[in-house]
């Protein structure tokens, strides 16, 4: 814990002093202008990959980037699924947020362990809960028959990340301003070990690399 603290000091005599007029500015508001949903991993930092500020970004953030696909009064409290249905509703009906993106990631543990719940989920009963979520991601993989256990999780996380933007347009206030040309809604999958990041084309149905020449 020594390091954290000895980083929040560093972080008020250093970074807060260089950005103290935007940190002065967000005192009372927020106009974040995009809503980033990505997986807790500790290696996937929304603000890093994306060079964005404080005030940027309103961030989700769960095991496995998952949107619970919306159904109308289906105990969604009950379930556990609140927090993030709850957020994304905050961020567009309060927030006017115009931009969303679902970021996945390499070497998902969500997306490795549906395979294998009895085995490594067996004292979590809540993971193990959430996780059942990617069903319909694993069955989607395994109809392809991928010919090794590298192949099945990189498709995996990438079927993952399009099952999300599926579920993000179940809902009926996302679905209304996307098709009124009011929200842009983005897929992405980052490479860790290389810093490489793969935005989704919805109409080609292919991921693509970022960058300077084709956006």
């Amino acid at each position: 814990m020594r390091e954290l603290f000895e980083g929040a000091l560093r972080f008020q005599e250093d970074d807060y002093t260089k950005y103290k007029d935007l940190y002065e500015s967000l005192k009372k508001h927020q106009e974040p202008h995009t809503l980033f949903i990505s997986c807790v991993d500790s290696r996937v930092v929304p603000n890093l990959i994306t060079n964005t500020l404080p005030g940027d970004l309103f961030v989700v953030r769960n095991m496995g980037n998952i949107i619970p696909p919306y159904r109308e009064n289906d105990n969604m409290m009950r379930a556990g699924y609140l927090a993030t249905t709850a957020s994304i509703e905050y961020a567009l009906n309060i927030l006017g947020i115009k931009n969303i993106i679902i970021c996945g990631h390499s070497n998902c543990g969500a997306c490795s362990a549906i395979y294998h719940p009895d085995e490594r989920l067996e004292n979590t009963p809540y993971v193990k809960k959430w996780i059942e979520l990617l069903e319909p991601v694993k069955k989607k993989v395994q109809a392809l028959k991928p010919t090794s256990k590298s192949k099945q999780i990189w498709l995996t996380e990438q079927i993952n990340i399009e099952q999300q933007l599926e579920n993000l347009m179940t809902y009926p206030f996302v679905e209304e301003r996307f098709d009124r040309g009011e929200i842009n809604i983005y897929g992405w999958y980052y490479i860790i070990e290389t810093g490489e990041i793969f935005n989704y084309n919805m109409i080609t149905r292919e991921f693509k690399p970022i960058n300077r020449e084709k956006k």
